[in-house]
């Protein structure tokens, strides 16, 4: 269903889906900076938090880096014992990667704390019909980015 909405207020709308898309890449990357991660490391970090365990193949497919940015990663993340290397019993070669939950939420929770208490104050100031709305624009929203992102790797 498409709704022929003013100009004025598509063009409202995405200079402040823009607004928010680079604070959160500002704030992410100021983040990692204080837990002396490099990058978006503590960003591919979640994801593995997410999967439990995973290959370094399933790491790359995930994330669309290649082989070797992913082996990078995973040696910063292993050297903060952030994360440790499996190797199954069938092929060495494979390797699983296990996060340590431990860690991770020593190092990143208290720089994550304040912003969850403050979001989640003003998530509280939305209706549920709101919270629902926006949810639904963050559903759809990201699923059209994952089909971006898919396109421009598989091209």
């Amino acid at each position: 269903m498409s709704k022929k909405l003013p100009d004025t207020i598509i063009q409202s709308f995405r200079f402040a889906s823009r607004q928010y898309s680079d604070a959160s890449i500002f704030m992410h990357e100021a983040i990692a900076r204080k837990a002396g991660l490099a990058g978006a490391d503590h960003k591919y970090l979640g994801l593995i938090l997410q999967h439990k365990e995973l290959t370094a193949g399933d790491l790359s497919k995930l994330t669309g880096l290649t082989t070797g940015a992913v082996t990078g990663l995973i040696d910063r993340l292993e050297k903060k014992k952030l994360l440790k290397r499996q190797f199954t019993k069938d092929d060495r070669r494979k390797v699983i990667i296990v996060p340590n939950e431990e860690n991770t939420m020593k190092l990143l929770q208290p720089l994550f704390l304040p912003l969850q208490q403050k979001t989640s104050n003003l998530i509280a100031s939305f209706s549920v019909a709101e919270i629902q709305a926006i949810e639904r624009y963050f559903v759809e929203a990201t699923a059209i980015m994952k089909e971006t992102t898919d396109d421009l790797n598989n091209k």
